[in-house]
């Protein structure tokens, strides 16, 4: 069992930066692919990056690419997601996540934090 709780959520202005944390507790957390979802309202929930258990693999969503790095601190039992260059359409709520497996991009992640709000304003 793992469970995750993200923080660092928050109201910024567009072009500002922001960095999510997702602390988890279980004796296996470095071996969990991690993740990072988000939905907006009215949207179905995505996948925006994921990273492997050493940290060496990494995946963006197009719409991220390039402003946001995830990263993973495994003696710490944390996961980051650094958001950079925010726009209005990065405004939703983002979930941690962890699933066992070794697709970064799979479809079913295992565990679930209760989300953050991340609102950017033009």
């Amino acid at each position: 069992q793992v469970q995750l709780e993200e923080s660092g959520g928050g109201l910024v202005q567009a072009g500002d930066s922001l960095r999510l944390s997702c602390a988890a507790s279980g004796r296996t957390f470095s071996t969990y692919v991690m993740g990072w979802f988000r939905q907006a309202p009215g949207t179905e929930r995505k996948l925006v990056a994921a990273i492997s258990w050493s940290g060496s693999t990494t995946y963006y969503s197009d719409s991220v690419k390039g402003r946001f790095t995830i990263s993973r601190d495994n003696a710490k039992n944390t996961v980051y997601l650094q958001m950079d260059s925010l726009k209005p359409e990065d405004t939703a709520v983002y979930y941690c996540a962890a699933q066992a497996g070794a697709l970064l991009t799979a479809t079913r992640y295992h565990y679930w934090g209760q989300g953050t709000q991340v609102t950017v304003s033009s």
